[in-house]
Formats: C-alpha cells, sequence, structure tokens
C-alpha cells in the first residue's frame, strides 16, 4: 500500500519493459489505442496525461488547449468570439504545434512560431475559449483535428469530451472530478506562484459558472462516458491519482490479457 491507501503496482519488469508490455497488450484491443481523461479544469487532467504518457511513450492530445489556442487566435486575428464562419476558417488553417515542456511539467504550445503557453493558462483566454467551444461548428472544425493525434504507438488525451465524442471506441477512459473549492485553491496558488494577481472568491464563482455552461451546452456536455471510471481528486495528490490510474491499466491489461 502507499502512503495515500492505494495499492501501488509493482512490476517484476523494469518500468520501461513493463509498459511496452502495456502498450503492446492495449493494442491488441484496437488499431492504435487511445486513453482518454475527461473532466473540468483543475481536477490534474494535464499532470496525469503528461505522466501516464511518459511512462507508456505515447503521443499526447491536450484538446482544452486547442480550444485556447483558437480563442487566442480568433483574439490575436481581431475575428469576434460570435463570428462562426470566421472562426471555422480560422480552426481549419489553425498552425499550432504542441510538445512536451522539457521537465515534462507541461505542455509547450506554439501558435504561429511563438510559444504561446503561459497566455493560454490566463483566466481571459480560458473564458473566451469556453465562449467559443460551446459552438456546434466549431466543435465540428476541431474534431478531426483532435482525431488526427491518434498515432502509434497510442495517444493518451485529456479534455471534456474526449471519451464521449471524440474517441468514443478508446481502450480505457478515466472521468476526473473535484469540488470547485478545491479547484479553485490550486489554481489561486498557481497563479500566485506565477506573481499573478488573483482572488479566490471570484476563481471560485467564475469555476462554478464555467462548470454549469460546460454541463449544460447542447453540444458534447462535461459528462463521464458509460463507460468512464470516475475518480475523485479533492482529497487526493497527484501521485495517489497515479496510482489509482495505474491499478486500473493493470486491471485492464488482465482482463484483455485473458479474453
Amino acid at each position: 500500500m502507499s502512503d495515500d491507501g492505494y495499492r501501488l503496482i509493482r512490476p517484476t519488469k523494469p518500468p520501461r519493459q513493463q509498459a511496452s508490455y502495456i502498450s503492446y497488450i492495449l493494442a491488441m484491443t484496437q488499431k492504435i489505442p487511445v486513453i482518454t481523461i475527461d473532466g473540468p479544469s483543475g481536477v490534474g487532467k494535464g499532470t496525469v496525461m503528461l505522466r501516464l504518457a511518459h511512462f507508456l511513450g505515447w503521443h499526447t492530445l491536450d484538446s482544452g488547449a486547442i480550444y485556447r489556442v483558437l480563442a487566442l487566435a480568433a483574439l490575436k486575428h481581431q475575428i469576434a468570439l460570435d463570428d462562426v464562419a470566421g472562426l471555422v476558417k480560422l480552426a481549419a488553417e489553425l498552425d499550432v504545434v504542441f510538445q512536451a515542456a522539457p521537465d515534462l511539467s507541461g505542455v509547450q504550445v506554439i501558435l504561429e512560431k511563438t510559444d504561446v503557453t503561459s497566455t493560454l493558462r490566463t483566466e481571459a483566454t480560458g473564458e473566451a475559449a469556453s465562449q467559443v467551444a460551446v459552438i456546434p461548428e466549431v466543435r465540428a472544425a476541431l474534431l478531426q483535428r483532435q482525431r488526427d493525434f491518434q498515432q502509434a504507438p497510442g495517444l493518451v488525451a485529456d479534455g471534456r469530451d474526449m471519451g464521449t465524442v471524440v474517441f468514443p471506441e478508446a481502450a480505457l477512459k478515466i472521468f476526473l472530478t473535484a469540488s470547485a473549492e478545491e479547484r479553485a485553491k490550486r489554481r489561486y496558488k498557481q497563479l500566485k506562484e506565477k506573481g499573478i494577481d488573483a482572488n479566490l472568491t471570484n476563481l471560485v464563482k467564475e469555476i462554478s459558472t464555467r462548470d454549469q455552461r460546460d454541463r449544460e451546452r447542447a453540444t458534447a456536455p462535461l459528462k463521464p462516458a458509460a463507460d468512464a471510471t470516475q475518480i475523485d481528486t479533492t482529497e487526493l495528490s497527484i501521485d495517489a491519482v497515479m496510482a489509482q490510474l495505474m491499478t486500473l491499466v493493470a486491471t485492464h491489461l488482465d482482463a484483455v490479457a485473458t479474453d
């Protein structure tokens, strides 16, 4: 057992060999395996995605960043956030590259050859992204772009509709949750560490409002896939979440291996 009370996988093979074996077995379930990690902002999706993808040696997709990039590009090119035709055209021509940070601390996002990683994570960009993400035509324009990230040997994708809309046939689906208050505290801490002023009460309100809008939107609402496993991260460290996730991967591995 770990200090958090969760059973940790203790492989008999070195980690990289175990990761290769897991990738091999999961690959038996579909042509190119996908693991989806969905949930609202602030639940640890990005960190979990990077750690799992690094362990398996797979590609990553931060789908939320795609909408933030589109919103940022729209603001840059002075395209109104309700200009559907303009946004769809911009989405089709979006010049964006995703790459892991050297220390695996996050994903670096390059928009039109400029690193916009820090700008993407501001509340203003997040609010703009939430607005463009509810437009059906925009979501359709970006759908194929996201599916193109499914490349060998596999993909770990995080977002809000990865398991329900983008990759409904994913090998394993995870849905992370946490209270709005806890997520606001995490965001507040991140902003303060970066020297950015923030108000905790306002962050709670903003997160709650965004959650409600995401849950109630007509297109791809925020909800777990019917076959997703839900993990509440409110009281959990990232290590504890990873321990649960690796147990799920191992369980899935055993199920596939014995079919």
